[in-house]
């Protein structure tokens, strides 16, 4: 059969390779939409292990002055370092960076690293599917292939935009992990008592190697 052929002539591998990268970036997405970004528990022998999980991600060179946890304003938990309170979702994420519409959740310490894989699948899906979408067209100035190829050049546009805007936000955030802060340190420095205190611009960098290895392993 024609399929036969096609798959002894390897045509169908790449096909389902990027079906399989689709699935993939689907199942990616729904992993780090419904798992905990690192939700402060209350005080306890499980705070205390969720505290000594945290501590590489939230290590602080000798000689930087840590200020003490404070309470929480909103749910009342002591809130340790670099965490935050969501209002959205109505709790303290430690090492919270943002607070994603698309995802419906917070970006926090547990499901940063798996956001940045999710960011990195996706960009290639779109990316490949702009260069399929891409070879589709071949452009003649009449209204009769305007007509016949205005959804494939409108999905065009489409990937691009969305690719741009993926690009854009995998790179801001690779930068960020690279100097071992987050985005809502970056925007509300001039807020933040703990980096007020230090005396240091960003007391958290150890070098962009360790700041990757530290995020990343």
């Amino acid at each position: 059969s024609d399929l036969q052929k096609q798959e002894e002539r390897g045509e169908l591998l790449q096909p389902l390779t990027f079906v399989l990268l689709v699935l993939c970036s689907v199942l990616l997405y729904f992993r780090v939409s419904l798992m905990d970004p690192g939700f402060v528990k209350p005080e306890g022998a499980e705070a205390g292990k969720q505290e000594a999980e945290s501590s590489a991600v939230s290590w602080v060179p000798g000689g930087i002055p840590e200020v003490p946890a404070r309470r929480c304003g909103y749910c009342l938990l002591k809130q340790p370092m670099r965490a935050r309170h969501c209002q959205l979702c109505r709790h303290c994420v430690r090492r919270y960076d943002h607070h994603c519409p698309w995802l419906e959740n917070c970006v926090g310490e547990r499901n940063h690293p798996l956001f940045i894989v999710y960011l990195s699948v996706q960009l290639v899906v779109l990316l490949w599917a702009g260069q399929v979408a891409w070879s589709g067209l071949h452009f003649q100035q009449s209204w009769d292939w305007l007509k016949h190829n205005a959804l494939l050049l409108i999905s065009f546009l489409l990937i691009v935009t969305l690719s741009t805007v993926v690009l854009l936000l995998l790179v801001s955030h690779l930068y960020l992990i690279s100097c071992n802060t987050t985005s809502w340190e970056f925007l509300s420095h001039h807020r933040i008592s703990y980096l007020q205190h230090s005396g240091l611009e960003n007391p958290f960098d150890q070098g962009v190697v360790l700041n990757l290895w530290r995020f990343f392993c």
